[in-house]
């Protein structure tokens, strides 16, 4: 064997040794993928439900406002028909009756449109808030992938190390996010 080769077959060992340890961090950049995949999914989902949260909370708001303008022009007739001399005083009264009668039907669905559109607009911000943490957590996440990424180019652990850091900041993110009720 010549000597070149020996230092050859040495080199080879050298940097197969120095790529097996470099598998935990390549292992680790792995499983931090996967959790940002995890956690963009999670945030668009979230971003999707405030939305949706947000028209039906319009829509309930519309409907609120439509039961408010039909007894307020309810209540005008009835004003109207009080103040009005009309031949048929029986007729009047009925259609006055009938009137005030909506008149407290409206007043009741109006309380419960107010408390229904009320309650979609907390689980908007509830779903904001989520959402907010999920956002954080995959920046941490992302960004701890790319730090822990310039370790394969430096040979350098502290990289590694850092990108952890950054990376169980995202997973805390996240887990808050989970627990926001």
């Amino acid at each position: 064997m010549e000597p070149n080769e020996a230092q050859e077959l040495q080199e080879q060992a050298e940097h197969g040794e120095h790529e097996r340890s470099l598998r935990p961090v390549a292992f680790t950049m792995s499983v931090v993928a996967v959790m940002v995949a995890l956690t963009t999914v999670l945030g668009h989902r979230t971003h999707t439900e405030a939305v949706l949260k947000q028209a039906e909370a319009s829509d309930t708001w519309n409907e609120y406002q439509a039961k408010k303008n039909r007894a307020y022009d309810t209540a005008l007739i009835t004003d109207v028909l009080n103040v009005v001399t009309v031949a048929d005083k029986d007729g009047a009264k009925k259609i006055a009756k009938a009137y005030a009668d909506h008149q407290a039907k409206w007043a009741d669905d109006l309380k419960e449109e107010q408390k229904e559109a009320e309650a979609l607009e907390g689980k908007v911000k509830q779903a904001e808030r989520q959402a907010k943490f999920f956002d954080l957590g995959e920046a941490l996440l992302e960004i701890g992938l790319v730090v822990s990424s310039v370790t394969l180019l430096t040979r350098s652990r502290i990289y590694w190390y850092l990108g952890i850091v950054s990376s169980i900041g995202g997973v805390i993110s996240v887990a808050w996010g989970l627990l926001i009720r």
